[in-house]
Parts: C-alpha cells; structure tokens; sequence
C-alpha cells in the first residue's frame, strides 16, 4: 500500500510539472509576442489614420471600413481594459469578438485573461490586447494593471441581473483610480434574454442603465454575442474616437431594441 501511495504521489509531481512548464511556455511566448508588438510602433502614440488607402477620391468618408494594410504602416497597440461582474458574459463577448483560436492563444492567469486581436484599418495594423478581469472579489487585485495604459475600459453587466447593473459604479470608481483618461463605455450583455422581460422591467433597467453611464459620462450599448449584436461595433466606435475618423454612431433609445446612449 505504501509503495502505492509513493506511486501516485511521483504521478502527481509529474502532472504538476508538466503543468508549470505548459503555464511558462505560453506565459513566456505571451510576453515575447507583446515584445515585439511594442517594437513594432509607438504604443501611445496616435495619429489621425490616411483615408487614402481605403478611398478613392469620390467615395464619401461615412465608414469605418476594415481594408488590406500596407507594409510599411506602423502597428498601434491599443490596450483596452474589460470589467465586470461575474456572469455577465465577459467571455463570450471576447469569444465573439476575437474568435475562438484566438482566445485559446491568449494567457489565462488566475483572476485575469489576455487575448490579443489585429484589425486592419484604412492601411494601418491595430493590435488590441483585451486584459479581462475575472468579476470576483479576488480578482480587484488585477484591475490596476489591467488598467493602467488602457485606451478604453469596457464596463459590462448582465441585462437581466440588477445585482450586476448595481455594481458598474464601483468598478467604474476602480478603473479611475488608475486610469483617469481611458473612454469609458458601459455594455449590457445578453439582450436576446433581455428582449424576452415585460417592457415594464425593460424600462426600468433602460433608465437605470442610462443614468449610470451619464454618471460615469461613458457610452452606452446594448449587446449580444449570441446574435453579435453590438459587438464588433463597440470596437469600431473606440477606434474612430480614438483617431477621430469620419464614422457616425447612430443612437438608437427604442425599448425593445439594443439601445445605445452618448
């Protein structure tokens, strides 16, 4: 019997070494891939992006169009900080946005998970790292880094949970400590299950959701990553805000629909 418990107790060092070496080799090839997105460009520089690569003279500049890149554009990286409860579909709507490869390729800590996506727009590279933090009360340890250099920080709760609407203004008051000039923008998530309440909740939780993000002076979106509603539109609102590019959000205050407020 003690020969058994010896063998079990080496199979389960093994296993964790195996692990920890797994854990390192995509931990180290996480920060080697952000080494070199850094060395590619200027991270905090900004500038306005050339039209003139995506448009021909007589095309109007009315959208914010993804178009082939150029060699010799810079690559910008854009941090951008998610937060919220628990439960709210933070996963998802990264899952959504990004794609499940990609999600399966960022770096997964306790408390705290990094995807990386690149977006091509009007001839230039833009790298978003998406540093999502896990809504437990454990994890208020990672908000600072993830935080600090964001160029937006997205604030979500579930659309049909008032106990996570309830809490935006503490995570909102956590990012502000570290991070005074991020775009803020509050997300609802899981309209399709929203949709389903009596118009009477959907009024209430519309009223409350807007006197947050007046609050907070951020953006307000409905979304769904089940129907992608929302969701990749969201990412093209902080890129044209962020370069001051020629494209309109349209707002939309209709009960029954995904509303979005500014």
């Amino acid at each position: 019997m003690t020969q058994l418990c010896r063998r079990l107790v080496r199979l389960d060092l093994k296993v964790g070494i195996v692990e920890r070496v797994g854990f390192l080799r995509r931990f180290f090839q996480f920060i080697w891939d952000r080494i070199l997105m850094c060395s590619a460009g200027k991270p905090i520089s900004y500038r306005r992006i050339s039209r003139r690569s995506c448009q021909s003279p007589s095309s109007p500049a009315t959208h914010l169009e993804d178009c082939g890149y150029d060699t010799d554009s810079d690559l910008v990286a854009l941090k951008i900080s998610l937060l919220g409860d628990c439960q709210t579909g933070k996963t998802s709507f990264l899952i959504r946005y990004v794609g499940d490869e990609q999600e399966k390729e960022g770096l997964e800590l306790k408390g705290l998970n990094l995807v990386n996506k690149t977006a091509f727009v009007r001839g230039a590279r833009l790298a978003f790292s998406i540093w999502d933090v896990e809504g437990d009360h454990g994890s208020l340890d990672h908000v600072p880094i993830a935080c600090k250099d964001a160029v937006a920080v997205l604030i979500m709760f579930d659309l049909t949970s008032r106990q996570t609407l309830n809490s935006v203004i503490g995570w909102y008051q956590q990012a502000r400590k570290w991070n005074k000039t991020a775009i803020p923008i509050l997300i609802g998530t899981k309209f399709d299950d929203f949709a389903q309440l009596p118009l009477a909740m959907q009024w209430t939780i519309v009223s409350q959701a807007r006197s947050y993000a007046r609050a907070m002076k951020a953006t307000l979106f409905f979304s769904s990553a089940t129907h992608n509603i929302n969701v990749n539109k969201i990412f093209k609102f902080i890129t044209a805000k962020l370069f001051n590019l020629p494209w309109t959000l349209e707002r939309n205050l209709t009960i029954g629909e995904p509303i979005i407020d500014f």
